[in-house]
């Protein structure tokens, strides 16, 4: 790459990670095509990731030769402008235990609680739109990681109610089995009521051979089938950006030996700018799992977080390559819910347009919310080609409000 692009990584990578592995680089990027090869700009930096005022502060910085508690003191401040944790996912999920903060336990929905372990805070390469990026810089108060299972366990043993516990990171595909037994095989054990054990994972694109020929590949297939004998729905959440990403051998062969031990994938990835905002990347992904026996899931709109500004897009651009997209495949593989907005009240599906009262209006519902009341209850917001998140929409003009949350308040 020319020396101003490699300055350019730098620059962006001393405030949002940057981590990239030898699977990405050689099977998957096209490097005749870079920098627009949608994988390269999938996982390396562009100086347009940054605002350019931050841009410019810390180039000149690293220009200057800048000493590193400098630097790391101005991508400090850089990154907690950049809204590390959206959602109100510190102020508002994080739950207690006999008047303790379990950091690194998620509880936003009745259900469903998300689980942090602390051995598996990384990734076998970053992806450049992630939301979950602050997990990846230095700065320890910004990272959510839970350290001992008993935690996990205790808690669950007073909340009855949760079904389905989600592993997520990072990524624990990161940990070895062995450390993934110990996560696991207390809740086969001690929850008789969590049903669901799910593991958000972007091994299955980024080092499939975590699966195949990895040192403890064998190992972990006996985990995930030990949890299917013992009664458990498993579930690997994966986490699929585009088509390329599903055609090497590796890929193929690490899904195969997965759904042969009952455990099933589902595929999720929200939809950005400069990767697969195409409709027809998507009709192509989705038919490719439905081949290969994955379940289409989520269509997401990315997050008001990190490099947002870079990869997100119009909600009502979102909503035409969804259509668009869903329009390309048969019925197996519309099971792909979306556009939907991981937002503070709860997940928001945007279904289409409508207009009422002689107004052009957003027609959305909650899949799930912090008020279960909410779910599958229809609602309007006012028409908006340049909204890209759900803080952005405005009610109609004809007096219905817009679900929000604030605090205790609804």
């Amino acid at each position: 790459m020319p020396d101003e692009y490699v300055r350019d990584l730098r620059v962006v990578a001393g405030v949002l990670p940057f981590k990239v592995n030898e699977y990405v680089a050689d099977e998957l990027i096209d490097w005749s095509a870079a920098p627009d090869d949608p994988i390269f700009r999938l996982t390396f930096p562009h100086r347009d990731m940054l605002p350019a005022p931050v841009f410019d502060r810390m180039a000149a910085l690293l220009d200057a030769g800048a000493p590193r508690a400098e630097l790391r003191e101005a991508a400090t401040a850089a990154q907690r402008d950049l809204n590390p944790h959206p959602g109100d996912q510190l102020e508002a999920n994080v739950p207690t235990l006999d008047g303790r903060r379990l950091d690194g336990l998620q509880h936003k929905y009745a259900e469903t609680v998300l689980v942090f372990p602390s051995q598996g805070q990384t990734c076998h390469s970053y992806c450049g739109y992630c939301f979950r990026w602050a997990q990846f810089v230095s700065q320890e108060e910004l990272r959510q990681a839970l350290r001992d299972p008993a935690d996990l366990t205790g808690y669950l043993a007073h909340h009855p109610e949760v079904t389905d516990v989600l592993f997520t990171g990072g990524d624990p595909m990161i940990m070895r089995t062995d450390v993934v037994r110990r996560w696991v095989e207390p809740l086969l054990a001690q929850t008789p009521s969590v049903r669901t054990l799910r593991f958000g994972t972007k091994a299955l694109s980024y080092w499939p051979q975590r699966f195949t020929t990895g040192p403890d590949a064998d190992d972990l297939l006996r985990l995930l089938e030990q949890c299917v004998a013992q009664g458990r729905h498993v579930a690997l959440m994966a986490h699929f950006s585009h088509p390329r990403e599903l055609e090497t051998d590796q890929v193929r062969e690490a899904i195969a030996r997965i759904r042969a031990t009952g455990a099933e994938i589902r595929a999720q990835a929200p939809l950005v700018a400069h990767v697969n905002d195409d409709p027809a990347a998507w009709s192509r992904m989705w038919q490719l799992q439905v081949e290969l026996g994955v379940i289409p899931y989520y269509m997401f709109v990315e997050r008001d977080t990190g490099a947002s500004s870079y990869f997100g897009l119009p909600l009502a651009r979102a909503l035409d390559i969804y259509r668009e997209a869903v329009r390309g495949v048969s019925g197996l593989a519309r099971t792909a819910r979306g556009p939907v907005m991981s937002a503070a009240p709860g997940k928001v599906m945007l279904h289409g347009t409508t207009e009422v009262a002689g107004e052009k209006a957003f027609v959305l519902s909650f899949l799930q919310a912090r008020r279960p009341d909410w779910v599958g209850r229809p609602f309007f917001a006012a028409y908006d080609e340049h909204a890209q998140w759900y803080d952005e929409l405005k009610p109609v003009s004809f007096g219905t409000t817009l679900p929000a949350y604030a605090g205790e308040q609804w």
